[in-house]
């Protein structure tokens, strides 16, 4: 029995954990299976000619609120071309009803973690023989994590050469927020520490450097916690280490260790959402905002590592001005990047019980994001995905790390940014295509000719942020202020990291 295990990815760079968890133990059947990943942006019968060419008897198919349309459209095009084809799909989309979008194409689905139950799947189905005349739902238990074979041999070199390497210590998430799948998990459970490390330094050995971690709440173990750390702190840069921590929970151990790590090794995605006490209190998110504020405050001053911060637009009781309350004090807390994301409603997930009081209206497709509420409309929050394409191009990106401060000055970040986002995109019509370049550009019009800033000063800061990376020319729009500047102001240093650019 041929089984091919397959996912649409994202990007290139990303690699799927959970398919090399179920081929670690498929057994007996591993032998005659393989995995065969693609993205998003391939083209879908390409994929499909791909997959049949392996004359597989059972296709797996992880399946994700990014991917979830495309899966939906290339499991139509491999039943039509090969009807006998088994296909079972598994993963957070179809984990939790109800569905919105249709897969009764598919012959199975296995709500859960799939390790082991696809492996007792393909049993029965290799000792059946009736023929599937409609899905089948398996709803899956929590499998003990002490009875997994792990995954990480599974990675190949090409994968450790080019793509980011998923790792786990722990799945679950102790907390309740609303909007979270993670929530839905019982309890956190954790993986033998020792062991996984064992996995991790063989993958170190083969020449792994780039290192994400899936954890939802990576520091909230705190044993386990410094053991990573440990790990990382011993080996020689360069290398890359991504973690998910909780704002409020960084005792003195972590502290320390976090301190030790070289520029450009270690980030941290912190999950912020909301700064405001009665929407969190909405959600069922505690905040500890005085731990939040020192924490976050102790990263950005006594640490080099790169923090990333999300806050979400559109939570139930949140209006626009107590989002923009929120970026305001991030922004004053840290200089680090602030990713703003748009609510979305997760099959599974307990945020729906709002929809009445609220006002919360969702889109039916994926991703699912809001498209208005009580307090915000749906032109409101146009106008917020906008903005929030438009922080990553110039303030997320670091291109206008200095230069793009100058739109808010003394004033209020978000105030200003908006009136920002909404003449960007009057000029544009548009929020992707937009060319360095031509951003730059736009940048420099407006401070010069809306906010009425001086040349010189807005030169100044446009140079030292452009410049930075040699061999890049100096704009047409900033060549005649050039000659008054440095020639280190000309010509830049590589200061930049990597990721930012």
């Amino acid at each position: 029995m041929k089984i091919v295990l397959s996912t649409l990815n994202s990007r290139y760079t990303h690699s799927s954990l959970a398919l090399r968890y179920i081929y670690a133990n498929l057994n007996e059947f591993q032998e005659n299976s393989m995995i065969l990943e693609f993205s998003i942006n391939d083209a879908l019968q390409s994929v499909a000619e791909k997959l049949l060419n392996e004359n597989p008897d059972i296709i797996g198919l992880g399946t994700y609120i990014w991917n979830a349309s495309e899966i939906k459209e290339l499991i139509h095009i491999l039943k039509k071309v090969s009807p006998q084809t088994i296909i079972i799909l598994g993963g957070p989309e179809v984990s939790h009803e109800p569905f919105r979008v249709d897969y009764s194409d598919a012959d199975y689905i296995i709500q859960g973690e799939g390790d082991l139950a696809f492996y007792e799947l393909c049993k029965q189905i290799k000792n059946s023989a009736e023929v599937q005349k409609q899905t089948q739902i398996i709803k899956q238990t929590m499998p003990s994590l002490k009875e997994l074979k792990l995954p990480y041999e599974y990675y190949t070199d090409d994968d450790i050469k080019n793509r980011y390497i998923y790792l786990e210590v722990s799945r679950g998430c102790p907390f309740e927020c609303e909007f979270c799948l993670s929530s839905m998990d019982e309890r956190v459970r954790t993986f033998d520490i020792d062991q996984t490390l064992e996995e991790f330094q063989k993958l170190w050995n083969r020449g792994a450097r780039a290192f994400k971690f899936v954890d939802r709440t990576f520091n909230i173990n705190i044993k386990t916690a410094n053991k990573i750390l440990d790990f990382f702190l011993e080996k020689e840069p360069p290398y890359f280490a991504h973690f998910e921590v909780i704002p409020d929970h960084f005792p003195a151990s972590i502290k320390e260790k976090i301190q030790k790590f070289p520029h450009g090794a270690l980030q941290l995605e912190i999950g912020i959402q909301t700064l405001n006490l009665d929407v969190a209190n909405n959600i069922s998110r505690n905040l500890k905002l005085d731990k939040i504020k020192q924490n976050i405050a102790f990263l950005e001053q006594d640490t080099s590592a790169h923090i990333h911060l999300d806050l979400i637009v559109g939570l139930p009781g949140e209006s626009l001005k107590s989002f923009g309350d929120n970026l305001d004090e991030l922004v004053s807390l840290s200089s680090c990047e602030i990713q703003i994301g748009i609510l979305k409603k997760l099959s599974g997930t307990h945020i729906n019980r709002h929809d009445i009081e609220h006002g919360m209206v969702y889109s039916d497709y994926p991703p699912y994001d809001i498209l208005k509420s009580k307090l915000l409309s749906f032109e409101d929050i146009q106008i917020m995905k906008r903005f929030a394409r438009f922080w990553d191009l110039t303030y997320n990106s670091g291109n206008f790390k200095n230069s793009v401060k100058l739109i808010w000055q003394d004033g209020s970040v978000f105030e200003n940014f908006y009136k920002f986002s909404l003449w960007v995109y009057l000029q544009t019509d548009s929020t992707y295509k937009i060319s360095l370049l031509r951003l730059g550009e736009l940048l420099f019009t407006y401070l010069k000719d809306v906010i009425k800033l001086a040349p010189e000063v807005i030169s100044e800061l446009m140079l030292k942020d452009m410049m930075k990376i040699k061999g890049r020319s100096i704009p047409k729009y900033l060549k005649s202020y050039a000659d008054n500047f440095s020639v280190e102001a000309k010509n830049g240093t590589s200061g930049f990291n990597k990721r930012q650019l």
